[in-house]
């Protein structure tokens, strides 16, 4: 059974920094992805960061060279280091948990943690 349990958000200054985790368990490395998505009021969930089982990182545009996304097995957590931080970055940030589909080198996310909000202002 998948777990995912965020922490680490918060209210930040614009150009700020934090950093979010995500205790995940039940899940296997070599075969799931994982990933951050974030929901603002309105507007439809949004795929930020992924990490796939081969270690290939993915960044959303929007974040692309201000967010990284990293994982400490030890720890089965996975972070979401975020910089120079945008009054638009504020939402609800998820980790999501799912499966790497091989043929079409796509994740299928189908655990979803229960959130952390995160507001710049």
């Amino acid at each position: 059974h998948v777990q995912l349990v965020e922490s680490g958000g918060g209210s930040v200054q614009a150009g700020g920094s934090l950093r979010l985790s995500c205790a995940a368990s039940g899940y296997s490395d070599s075969t799931y992805c994982l990933g951050w998505f974030r929901q603002a009021p309105g507007t439809k969930r949004e795929g930020i960061a992924e990490l796939d089982p081969h270690g290939k990182k993915i960044y959303a545009d929007s974040v692309k060279g201000r967010f990284t996304v990293s994982k400490e097995n030890a720890k089965a957590t996975l972070y979401l280091q975020m910089n120079s931080l945008k009054p638009e970055d504020t939402a609800m940030y998820y980790c999501a948990a799912g499966r790497y589909v091989t043929d079409y080198d796509v994740c299928e996310y189908m655990y979803w943690g229960q959130g952390t909000q995160v507001t710049v202002s």
